[in-house]
């Protein structure tokens, strides 16, 4: 009786080292796409924390100017809940009796936001007008 020559290849299991690079470098390629998105992502969602804080303190402007018709003597900073602290400074930066301007710095690792610095005035303006920023 003759045995195959093949019979210890045909019992054999797993993976061989080109198989396993192969998809070692398949998770690589789609690793190096979504990291980069995932980052904006992130990015994104701390502008909107730092834009909701700047629409609360300018509503805390309008309801100092209510109570004492000027914005002078209003806070020159103002408190963000715990989640934005960390990513935006949220201060007054012009100050008259019927004008004001406030603005919502970024910080940390919003630092290297597209938007940049984020500005509203007493009428509303803000700033900066590029598209997808606000």
């Amino acid at each position: 009786m003759r045995w195959p020559l093949n019979t210890h290849r045909a019992g054999q299991r797993g993976f061989s080292l080109i198989e396993v690079m192969i998809v070692v470098a398949i998770i690589g390629i789609i690793a190096a796409i979504a990291f980069p998105s995932y980052q904006e992502h992130v990015r994104k969602g701390r502008r909107a924390g730092g834009m909701a804080c700047l629409m609360q303190a300018a509503q805390q402007m309008e309801r100092w100017y209510t109570t004492r018709l000027t914005y002078e003597g209003s806070p020159a900073a103002f408190a963000c809940d715990s989640s934005t602290t960390p990513h935006y400074t949220v201060t007054r930066t012009a100050v008259a009796a019927r004008t004001y301007t406030l603005r919502a710095a970024p910080q940390g690792a919003q630092e290297s936001d597209t938007c940049g610095t984020l500005t509203i005035n007493q009428r509303g303006a803000r700033t900066p007008t590029t598209p997808g920023c606000w």
